[in-house]
């Protein structure tokens, strides 16, 4: 439910505008459509998911359910038609938001997985776990594309929640839809690109908790457990011109009709991210 207090003039700008009271333990996540219908979606401890509509005072429109532990993060795609959430016991989950009806469970984590984040174009989705590593997926198809270890070896899956030192905290996509930032708790900052498998960059932080890129992608901000937030400058490099027509193409089109189209194989492995 939501109780919603009258229209605020300027002068009172700042103040209390909207409550919204359903979930029964901590929410762990907010996000709100990139389209700018004020839709938002709070993920909980309560194993829920609520989608609130603030332009209907904050009414509650629906309970995405399917998890069966914490819920950690949610993200949206860029087109604000799908949306991923991940959890506790090795969920991460892919709904269809025009039809509030779950797309797929993606499987290859062998531990919690506590965050998640869309391209810009929408056609990978970056997963970090406590199982060490960050998964790189196709969320049209739930295949995994790529995978940064941050453990080397990486540890086999019955000692997947040993490596504590290791876990992996965060993960962000740059604008460029190039680079992929971590946060592991062995005090590194790794900054990756997608056609890579070891970090281009890398830099010290104890404690890392979350981090994001600036909206230019030019600097990383990075919050700790010690109520600290740290900025660094990105690795950046000019995006060639086969990838700013990939982003474009796939903008538009989901792996399933890039597969389609009548072009060589090689130009269908570029456009699907798989070389």
């Amino acid at each position: 439910m939501a109780s919603f207090p009258p229209r605020v003039n300027e002068k009172e700008i700042g103040k209390l505008l909207l409550n919204l009271v359903d979930h029964t333990e901590v929410v762990r996540d907010l996000t709100f459509a990139p389209d700018g219908s004020l839709i938002l979606v709070s993920a909980s401890r309560d194993k829920t998911l609520r989608v609130w509509d603030l332009k209907d005072d904050g009414n509650m429109m629906k309970v995405l359910r399917g998890h069966q532990n914490w819920v950690y993060s949610c993200a949206f795609s860029p087109d604000s038609s799908m949306l991923c959430s991940v959890g506790a016991s090795k969920a991460v989950f892919l709904w269809n938001m025009d039809k509030y009806t779950m797309i797929r469970k993606l499987e290859g984590h062998h531990h919690d997985v506590v965050a998640c984040d869309f391209s810009p174009d929408g056609a990978l989705l970056a997963t970090a776990s406590y199982d060490t590593r960050v998964y790189i997926w196709d969320p049209h198809t739930g295949d995994i594309l790529m995978e940064f270890g941050h453990l080397f070896p990486p540890p086999t899956p019955i000692f997947a929640g040993g490596a504590n030192d290791r876990w992996v905290r965060s993960v962000s996509f740059s604008h460029d839809g190039l680079h992929i930032a971590s946060l592991a708790d062995d005090k590194m900052v790794r900054f990756w690109r997608i056609d890579e498998d070891y970090p281009v960059q890398v830099a010290s932080l104890s404690n890392g908790l979350c981090c994001a890129f600036s909206t230019d992608g030019s600097v990383l901000a990075a919050g700790t457990h010690d109520g600290s937030v740290y900025f660094w400058a990105t690795p950046r490099q000019i995006p060639s011109l086969q990838h700013l027509c990939r982003m474009s193409i796939r903008r538009v089109m989901p792996t399933q009709e890039v597969q389609e189209l009548p072009i060589p194989s090689k130009v269908l492995e570029f456009l699907s991210y798989r070389i």
